[in-house]
């Protein structure tokens, strides 16, 4: 039978109310040809997150309203692949309950690290395809580090990064930097490796299930978005997972680490869903982002550079070509479609942008 996961606001109720819930859906589960497996309880948060089995989300939805009178506030099919990587396969369940290591419940969250290695060239004017991709060696030992810290590499089809999951925030944060240490000796000794780097990371947390995004589709997008403008050399955490993270001050203080709060990731949120909305549209620039998100031009150019070191021109057009070259990369769509996609009505002029930020003619590339 498929796998489903739910999500409940519970507020503030005890570990033993969520117990004799469990127990409730228990007693009626094979009323609706549902198996109840386990859940897990984020006291501070108010949040349960169901496992079960059924034959679809009206049966698991109808098992909670007999038992407890209550509905989820979303429930979700879940492959069970993804499911092992993220909460993984080995649990400690106390009747129902799934437990951390030292006995606490385990919350549900989990904590996403998105690494990019950026290949740089001696000379922008003769690179070729290859040095676009991710460097193979760099890309070796950033899986080795993910492994070693008990993280697992997430599939992201059509995205050009390394995605990782961890169940715990000290061990993906000292995976960050010993990344970053690694790296930034290849910078400062190029006897090291032939091949010269830049990278940036972003750190994120989130939990299985939210009222509108699918499985820990918000926590990857969020980790995605802090590597998007992080800095070189940088890494990016969201302030909850600072709260969450107890590592040592004496490894922050080691760490290029920026720190984005919550005001500004809700706004990186709005000024990133407009625009990866809109960035196809021909006449979509500076005055439309800062119509739409609601803020003079002057007030949107010092908050897109703060958050994201970028002018809003340069944070747009960085969209733009970034989509591009994962389009160039699909071989589905030939170059003028491609540049018209991306929301430039000049193909001469996409190919000029497109080598000033990548080094290379989008007809050069060959794949």
């Amino acid at each position: 039978m498929p796998l489903f996961m739910d999500i409940h606001l519970v507020g503030e109720v005890s570990v033993e109310d969520t117990r004799k819930a469990h127990l409730a859906d228990l007693a009626v589960q094979e009323k609706y040809g549902v198996k109840y497996h386990q859940y897990w309880f984020n006291e501070k948060a108010g949040t349960v997150y169901c496992l079960m089995e059924g034959p679809d989300k009206e049966s698991c939805e109808a098992t909670h309203r007999e038992a407890n009178g209550i509905t989820a506030c979303q429930i979700i099919e879940v492959e069970g692949g993804m499911y092992d990587i993220f909460m993984g396969e080995n649990q400690k369940v106390d009747h129902g309950l799934v437990r951390q290591e030292n006995g606490e419940p385990d919350a549900g969250y989990r904590y996403i690290l998105t690494l990019d290695i950026i290949a740089n060239t001696a000379s922008k004017n003769s690179i070729n395809f290859d040095q676009l991709k991710l460097p193979k060696k760099p890309k070796s030992i950033a899986l080795e580090m993910i492994h070693e810290f008990d993280g697992k590499k997430i599939k992201t089809a059509g995205f050009d990064k390394i995605v990782a999951v961890f169940k715990n925030p000290e061990k993906v944060l000292r995976c960050a930097y010993e990344i970053q240490k690694e790296f930034l000796q290849y910078q400062n000794n190029p006897n090291l490796s032939s091949e010269n780097i830049s990278f940036n990371m972003g750190i994120s947390v989130g939990q299985p299930v939210t009222e509108n995004e699918g499985f820990f589709e918000k926590a990857i997008q969020m980790s995605q978005r802090l590597c998007f403008i992080a800095g070189d050399n940088e890494i990016i955490i969201s302030k909850l997972f600072e709260e969450l993270c107890d590592t040592n001050e004496i490894i922050k203080k080691h760490i290029q680490l920026r720190i984005v709060n919550r005001a500004e990731q809700n706004f990186l949120d709005n000024l990133l869903d407009i625009a990866e909305n809109k960035f196809s549209e021909y006449e979509f620039g500076v005055d439309c982002l800062s119509r739409d998100l609601g803020v003079s031009q002057p007030q949107l150019y010092r908050k897109v550079t703060a958050i994201t070191g970028r002018s809003p021109v340069n944070f747009i057009r960085d969209i733009r070509l970034n989509k591009a070259l994962s389009l160039i990369k699909e071989n589905k769509y030939n170059l003028s479609e491609i540049a018209l996609e991306v929301g430039y009505n000049s193909p001469s002029y996409f190919s000029k942008c497109f080598q000033e930020k990548f080094g290379i003619k989008p007809s050069g590339i060959a794949v």
